[in-house]
């Protein structure tokens, strides 16, 4: 196997593991919807991951630096989007039970693709982090190959998440249930964008 190809998948796992508000949403959106409607999402954040690696293969430390005078806009911009977010899931928590996504519409799962590739793409640390990966390697950064190997960890490790919420989402299947859930998942979103706001 390429080591460039396995360096993607690291570098795919490094980025992905982490659970953050996006993996929270994923997992909200499958237990309170479907596996289809969470498995897309997941794949909406795996390809944000796969189109940073790109940038940062094609840019490296080119792209960094033309992202770091925006980042604190972007980061602000991040918080309140997740804000809004867990607003509308708090305030769904209190409707009966529906293929409903976070701001009220029928959730679909190209919505639900689209809404967490969008997301995802707000986060400016994605980008400097595989930036720096691929300074790291001297400049090397295995091009194709490795963006390949970043997008399938990513999409591996959403997959997983996706299918985690819709087990959750099975287990609590009353209506009560659903509303815990969905309370759960608008307070860490919540916290996650507070945390954003935070000095580092």
């Amino acid at each position: 196997m390429s080591a460039a190809f396995l360096a993607g998948v690291v570098a795919g796992y490094g980025v992905a593991l982490p659970m953050g508000a996006i993996g929270v949403l994923i997992a909200g959106l499958s237990a309170r919807t479907s596996l289809r409607v969470g498995a897309a999402a997941g794949l909406g954040a795996a390809t944000a991951d796969g189109i940073f690696a790109a940038i940062a293969v094609a840019g490296g430390a080119a792209v960094a630096g033309v992202i770091a005078p925006v980042t604190e806009p972007l980061r602000w911009s991040a918080a309140v989007v997740l804000l809004v977010i867990a607003a509308l899931t708090a305030r769904a928590a209190f409707r009966k039970p529906g293929a409903a996504a976070v701001d009220g519409r029928p959730a679909t799962p190209w919505r639900a693709y689209a809404g967490v590739l969008g997301l995802t793409l707000f986060n400016p640390a994605t980008v400097v982090y595989f930036a720096a990966l691929v300074l790291g390697r001297a400049g090397e950064g295995g091009g194709v190959l490795f963006v390949i190997g970043v997008l399938l960890a990513s999409a591996s490790w959403q997959l997983v998440i996706a299918a985690s919420g819709s087990l959750v989402g099975r287990w609590l299947t009353g209506p009560r249930g659903r509303a815990l859930t969905a309370l759960i998942s608008s307070l860490v979103i919540a916290i996650l964008a507070i945390r954003l706001l935070l000095p580092a």
